[in-house]
């Protein structure tokens, strides 16, 4: 009866560390492979947003014109993006809660990119992540 109780306590035990500690670990690295996929997914409308503001010398109007199609991941779902005319990105994905803003700074001739998203813990450390 004892080893029984034992033996029942003790899988008590492995049970309890796989919910509290194994399953929200591999639940953060799904999301930061989501988080990861859309922050790199919104790469080919920045290329087409420097392109243009680098061309023009301003950022006004860079992003006009420029799409992304919303792209459906089978293990991550669909993340959509919507680019604004002054070449900013905003990107999500509702499966996962995420959302992404890219925002591009034009100096002496060449845009750079600041990314912020959230949540922050899911981020890859090139948008804002620990």
């Amino acid at each position: 009866m004892r080893i029984g109780l034992l033996l029942f306590a003790g899988l008590a035990l492995i049970g309890f560390l796989v919910v509290a500690v194994v399953l929200p670990q591999m639940e953060g690295s799904g999301l930061k492979e989501a988080a990861l996929a859309l922050v790199s997914g919104a790469d080919p409308a920045k290329q087409q947003v420097a392109a243009t503001a680098e061309k023009s010398g301003g950022l006004a109007g860079a992003g006009r014109g420029v799409k992304l199609a919303p792209r459906n991941d089978a293990k991550h779902g669909e993340m959509k993006w919507i680019i604004g005319d002054d070449g900013s990105i905003r990107g999500w994905n509702e499966k996962n809660a995420l959302e992404i803003a890219l925002l591009p700074t034009l100096q002496a001739g060449r845009v750079t990119w600041s990314c912020k998203g959230y949540p922050v813990n899911a981020m890859p450390q090139s948008c804002a992540g620990r």
